[in-house]
């Protein structure tokens, strides 16, 4: 499986040297695009289908992260390519394939490139009905080292960040997601799953109690305390009695 790839770099040296470190080293990669800043990258994805891009971050006008939505919106995942650790991350929470430091590395960067074609093959070979799902018991979680299978089951709660989702898994762990809450709400309510403030979306299965003694709360398994707004009560308390009914 071939992937076309972007390079967005504002140094001309740098936009080479990857160029044919790809070509030498990467057999799976095809290089359809340069671009020296994210204004001329923008114009690219506009008109040439991408994969891959390879991603500089600090560059004049526009950092490449102000890029992002513009590759998330057609599904080109990103390789951050930076001379500078400090991004490292927020390119974590953007839910980058890989983060290369310059000079780049051949191993490292056969490695990124790796992750991606492994990233693209099980997207291919699950061929989810909605963004992000392999069958109707399973999510696929993007990150920076690639992405997480997880089991709905184990999700027991996804809270707000900005414009980031944060998973709180049953084993303790989270995952950071470089996507707003609202698309998950999307894909999860129809299930066990429910919005019940701006910031939250719980899972049914872990909530223990209801309380309006300081507010109104979920708490669950764990002793966690959420809140729940008024304007969402009434459908948390309906749901909640038919889910524990059934």
């Amino acid at each position: 499986m071939l992937l076309n790839a972007l390079i967005v770099d504002d140094e001309e040296y740098s936009r080479k040297s990857l160029y044919y470190l790809i070509q030498e080293h990467c057999p799976e990669v095809r290089v359809e695009g340069i671009a020296k800043s994210v204004a001329e990258a923008r114009e690219l994805i506009r008109e040439t289908h991408f994969d891959l891009t390879f991603l500089d971050i600090a560059m004049p006008k526009e950092s490449g992260f102000e890029l992002l939505p513009d590759l998330q919106e057609r599904g080109i995942m990103v390789i951050f390519t930076t001379a500078y650790d400090q991004y490292a991350l927020k390119a974590l929470k953007a839910s980058a394939v890989d983060y290369l430091l310059k000079p780049t590395d051949i191993e490292e960067l056969q490695q990124a490139v790796k992750k991606a074609h492994d990233w693209v093959k099980l997207r291919s070979e699950s061929q989810p009905a909605e963004p992000g799902f392999e069958d109707e018991s399973k999510i696929t979680l993007s990150h920076t080292n690639g992405f997480d299978v997880v089991d709905t089951s184990d999700i027991v709660y996804i809270e707000a960040d900005s414009n980031y989702s944060i998973f709180h898994l049953s084993n303790n762990e989270n995952i950071v997601i470089s996507k707003p809450l609202k698309e998950f709400e999307e894909m999860l309510t129809a299930r066990n799953f429910l919005r019940i403030h701006k910031s939250v979306i719980i899972n049914f299965r872990y909530v223990k109690a209801y309380s309006h003694k300081n507010g109104l709360q979920v708490i669950l398994n764990n002793d966690i305390t959420l809140p729940v707004s008024r304007r969402r009560s009434n459908e948390f308390q309906e749901r909640a009695k038919s889910y524990f009914k059934s």
